[in-house]
């Protein structure tokens, strides 16, 4: 795979990476806001990173961090790395730690995927609505009690 470290944020490491520009700045310090909040209350490490690969201008192709990423954030069992990348067909994609995975209900990433990740979707409302919205969802999902009824309604920010 992709390994780019040179891709990566200098300095102080930042749970929000854009490198393809998807989000404002106004955009991006909420999310981290909104990330920092949920790591501090449930332990749960919410990463997310925008990308466009391969896009289609060749020289500058496959801007993306890659595996560098996993060292750069320590992934580990309650990290969930949340890819938005409009060329994997669903803009979002999940990669969930074993904890976080305990967590919450097996479908939930699929309902979350279906409703704010079709290229319906984010080609009308815009990639970065689709990753506000689909960063609040996991973060009212993970907030939500444990039981039956938990995660059953995909509630983003932007509604």
């Amino acid at each position: 795979g992709v390994n780019k470290p040179e891709l990566l944020p200098k300095g102080e490491v930042t749970p929000v990476i854009d490198v393809a520009g998807f989000l404002t700045d106004g955009e991006e310090k909420r999310i981290r806001q909104r990330v920092d909040a949920l790591e501090a209350d449930t332990g749960v490490k919410l990463r997310v990173l925008a990308q466009n690969y391969p896009q289609a201008r060749p020289a500058a192709a496959g801007v993306t961090p890659g595996l560098a990423i996993k060292d750069y954030w320590g992934v580990d069992s309650d990290t969930v790395v949340f890819v938005a990348d409009p060329n994997t067909g669903n803009i979002l994609n999940f990669n969930v730690g074993a904890n976080v995975d305990l967590l919450v209900p097996r479908n939930f990433w699929s309902r979350l995927a279906g409703r704010f990740g079709t290229k319906f979707y984010w080609q009308d409302q815009g990639q970065d609505a689709a990753i506000v919205n689909a960063v609040a969802a996991i973060d009212n999902c993970i907030r939500e009690p444990i039981g039956r009824g938990q995660c059953s309604a995909i509630r983003g920010e932007l509604e």
